[in-house]
């Protein structure tokens, strides 16, 4: 990432010359940015995919967490068949379904639409966050459940009120493991949403990478703005993250 950064801000004979070397006075040029900005849309592609990772991380986090919940606090037939079926969903990547889930958004209409990138990565994130959350919320103590049910409060009052904030380190945790994914992807929406309407930052690097020809320059300047928002949001997340990888690895 510092080699990223450091080298976006340098000429194209600078980079080549010596890539580890700070950029001096006569290195320093911020011509690839001018020409990120400039000559593409990188507004509306950085836009596309905040939308598209936002929202998947809402629906990931939010069916996720009530998944894990009933999975992990509910008897009911079928549990355990369920709990494999979403196992399976860890065990085996997502892209070998890709000309399936090409036909089946084809079916329904949206292709070259942010949605279909947002569904699919809601059912990429959504085995993991189960995984993670049901281990939590198992333990959360029942006597704070049972405290709540005494008083006569609804289950989804219970849910929301006392399950998810007791379990925002396994939150943090989701965020992040499937935050990364759907912001650096370049798979589905080379496959599913290539329009200029709705690229991806991802896709959007790709334009300066030929054949034979390589735009460094905008390469790098349009990766280190790609990374930056990953970088606050781990900054933002990072406590609860450790948390929740090293939560009960003590006791």
């Amino acid at each position: 990432i510092a080699l990223i950064l450091v080298n976006s801000v340098k000429t194209r004979a600078a980079i080549f010359d010596d890539p580890l070397a700070l950029p001096g006075a006569d290195t320093f040029s911020l011509a690839g940015y001018q020409k990120v900005l400039a000559a593409t849309d990188f507004g509306l592609y950085f836009a596309n995919s905040a939308i598209v990772t936002l929202a998947s991380l809402a629906l990931i986090v939010l069916l996720g967490a009530m998944a894990a919940w009933a999975l992990s606090e509910y008897d009911f037939p079928g549990r355990r068949a369920i709990a494999f079926f979403i196992a399976i969903g860890i065990m085996i990547p997502i892209r070998l379904g890709t000309v399936s889930i090409l036909q089946f958004v084809v079916s329904l209409g949206l292709v070259n639409t942010l949605t279909a990138l947002v569904l699919v990565y809601t059912a990429q994130g959504l085995p993991l966050a189960v995984m993670i959350l049901s281990e939590f919320i198992r333990g959360v103590p029942g006597e704070l459940k049972d405290a709540a049910r005494c008083d006569n409060v609804g289950e989804f009052t219970i849910f929301f009120r006392v399950i998810l904030p007791l379990i925002r380190p396994a939150i943090a945790t989701v965020a992040v493991f499937t935050m990364i994914p759907a912001w650096n992807d370049l798979w589905f929406p080379l496959i599913l949403a290539p329009s200029d309407a709705t690229k991806t930052v991802t896709l959007g690097v790709q334009q300066f990478i030929g054949q034979y020809v390589t735009d460094w320059n905008s390469v790098l300047a349009a990766l280190s703005l790609a990374v930056v928002p990953m970088l606050v949001l781990y900054a933002i997340f990072s406590r609860q993250l450790i948390r929740g990888l090293t939560s009960g690895a003590v006791k």
